[in-house]
């Protein structure tokens, strides 16, 4: 549910006529920095570029590309200044005086570049000062494309390195180490937008062909091999699928909760004016599919899996819009976030309320107190996490034995993590400068070998309180949700036996959930919101049209997860579990095709959606003659 990264790449190659090189030409490592005079870290990131220089030798070519600090008129001013060098020994000579001459960039230093021009600034005037004004926007322009935020920030061969600025782990980026080639793998596939989505439909695959290869009854008598812990008499045990579906899922549950909590706190729901037309089109994208299997199975052993087609999966939904790229708006992907959270909170509330099973009332005492507890602990201001973390396993074990679904213990924890107030950014800084800088004169005292254990504690504490625990929580545990805890309920659930005869007469159960699926969701997000809009309680946003709306809602038909743990636990027979998933499966693939269908095609003038714009917009205001219209 996380919006797309930002670039790690170099957007533009490196090239000797546009930039300043020091090295050969065609080297095997290259280093680009994007830096400003003015900023004290570039300062000392200098003398380590200038040992890596030493150590590598003609195996390296450094480029620096200007990004001065925004708002320093300073910065600029120098940045111009060495731009406009009439040759490249005169600008490294500049480059160099701007960086070293003061400790602090100056107007004397300014002054002392201007020196260094000589005759080459005179004779080229006005001319030569524009030619590097241009070159410095070209640089910018550069930065931002290349996610540039900070200075400095490296590139190693084009790829941005986010690591300390050392010359060892430098050195330890550019030789290609096994750690480092193995990390830079994961985060460039986590970077990658769709790569969640293509991860579980990996597993998915991978799972259907083992149970349809002679591997099948192993892996199936693998799942359901029983685990658990046993002291004395005192026994606990589940089989290694329901520690999946119960336990590790708890983990998704947790991610679930907190960006939920985030979204109603400071996200896109924290508004309710904004946040109306997701909201309408979150509820008739659930309203909608379970009405129409409700329709087609009234009665019977089948009628409990009203709730299967109601879900959606994010991660397969948002990766098909980000692939799509610019023919989508980014505004359409935010509606699809913001609705897919409502999604979640309707899926969980009907999991809590209508799939769980007997329910034991003392159990169910236990958690509420743990709860209070948890609750205590949130107003009393406890900011660390192993606290919540003890009670979250006992607030899992009370839920769990209470008869209700134990990942709800996972959403419960996430509303009472804490969040605190934005910290104060230049008093933290200024109050690691004052540590770092009080360390910094003992460095070489003898027998000291780093920082004091006083030193380090309050560098501790400045960290923790960049962020709220429940922001940190969420950055530390969605790759774990994605990568790991996913995948493997995909791979424990996903397998389905196939076989000419594997419908068995349970044709209507997997047309209704497909109905839900590819026709209830698609018009449930568009009918319920254009309702919403005609009362007068939600505003269409201009940025996208009715039928990119509709492609969105097409792309909301694919369940995948929460369709599949819901089908679970609403189809006790493994015969209609296996129909089910089937089910799920083909419905998931035709709403993907069908909604990229209607978003392949860009945003443009249509007669037939302003018309549908204009008759929403008459219908409200023939019952609402104050209220404004709304334009796509």
């Amino acid at each position: 549910m996380s919006e797309a990264p930002e670039a790690n790449r170099l957007d533009r190659p490196v090239d000797p006529h546009r930039d300043h090189v020091l090295g050969p030409d065609k080297p095997e490592l290259t280093l680009v920095e994007y830096g400003s005079y003015a900023c004290p870290y570039c300062r000392a990131a200098n003398d380590e570029i200038a040992k890596l220089r030493d150590h590598f030798g003609d195996r390296l070519r450094y480029v620096f590309r200007q990004r001065p600090i925004t708002g320093s008129d300073i910065a600029r001013r120098a940045a111009d200044i060495a731009e406009s060098a009439p040759d490249e020994p005169t600008f490294w000579q500049a480059h160099v005086t701007l960086m070293t001459r003061s400790t602090t960039l100056a107007e004397a230093d300014l002054d002392a570049v201007s020196g260094l021009m000589g005759d080459g600034e005179a004779q080229g005037g006005d001319r030569a000062f524009a030619r590097g004004h241009d070159r410095v926007e070209a640089d910018i322009a550069s930065a931002k494309a290349s996610g540039v935020r900070v200075t400095p920030t490296f590139f190693i061969n084009g790829r941005r390195y986010d690591g300390p600025w050392d010359e060892s782990s430098l050195s330890e980026a550019m030789l290609g180490s096994l750690g480092h080639r193995v990390h830079s793998a994961a985060v460039d596939f986590a970077s990658w937008a769709p790569s969640t989505g293509l991860l579980l439909l990996l597993m998915s695959i991978l799972a259907v062909v083992v149970v349809n290869s002679p591997l099948g009854p192993g892996f199936e008598a693998f799942w359901h091999a029983p685990l658990g812990l046993e002291f004395a008499d005192a026994r606990f045990r589940m089989s290694l699928l329901h520690w999946v579906n119960d336990g590790l899922l708890t983990i998704f549950f947790l991610l679930v909760g907190l960006e939920i909590k985030r979204e109603f706190t400071v996200g896109r729901l924290a508004n309710l004016k904004s946040a109306a037309f997701p909201i309408a089109a979150a509820i008739g994208g659930m309203a909608v599919p379970a009405a129409l299997y409700a329709l087609l199975i009234p009665s019977g052993p089948w009628s409990n899996g009203w709730g299967v087609p109601m879900a959606t999966d994010t991660a397969f939904a948002i990766a098909l819009i980000v692939m799509l790229g610019k023919r989508v708006p980014v505004e359409l992907r935010v509606f699809l976030t913001a609705a897919s959270i409502v999604d979640d909170i309707g899926a969980i509330i009907v999991v809590a309320i209508f799939y769980s099973g007997d329910l034991q009332w003392s159990y169910l005492a236990g958690a509420v107190g743990i709860v209070g507890l948890l609750a205590l602990l949130n107003r009393w201001g406890v900011y660390r996490a192993m606290p919540y973390a003890l009670l979250g396993l006992a607030l899992w074990a009370c839920v769990h034995a209470g008869g209700l679904h134990a990942t709800l213990a996972g959403v419960l924890l996430a509303l009472f993590i804490p969040t605190r107030p934005p910290p104060n950014l230049n008093a933290l800084m200024a109050q690691a400068n004052a540590v770092l800088t009080s360390e910094s004169a003992h460095g070489h005292e003898v027998l000291r070998h780093g920082p004091s254990a006083t030193a380090l504690r309050a560098l501790d504490a400045i960290h923790d309180r960049l962020e709220s625990p429940a922001d940190r929580m969420l950055r530390a545990i969605e790759p774990w949700s994605s990568y790991v805890v996913l995948p493997i309920f995909a791979l424990a659930n996903a397998g389905v036996a196939l076989s000419l005869g594997m419908f068995g007469g349970r044709e209507a159960l997997v047309a209704a959930i497909a109905a839900g699926l590819v026709i209830g969701k698609p018009i449930g997000f568009v009918v319920v919101p254009a309702l919403a809009v005609w009362a007068g309680v939600a505003i269409k946003p201009a940025a996208y049209s009715w039928r990119q709306l509709l492609g969105a809602g097409a792309l909301a038909g694919i369940g995948f997860t929460m369709s599949l743990f819901i089908a679970g636990q609403a189809f006790a027979v493994a015969d209609d579990f296996a129909a089910a998933k089937i089910a799920v499966f083909c419905a998931s693939i035709l709403a993907a095709c069908i909604g990229v269908a209607l978003l392949w095609r860009p945003l443009v003038s249509a007669p037939v959606e302003v018309a549908v714009d204009a008759a929403v917009a008459a219908g409200h205001s023939e019952l609402k003659p104050d209220a404004g219209t709304t334009t796509r």
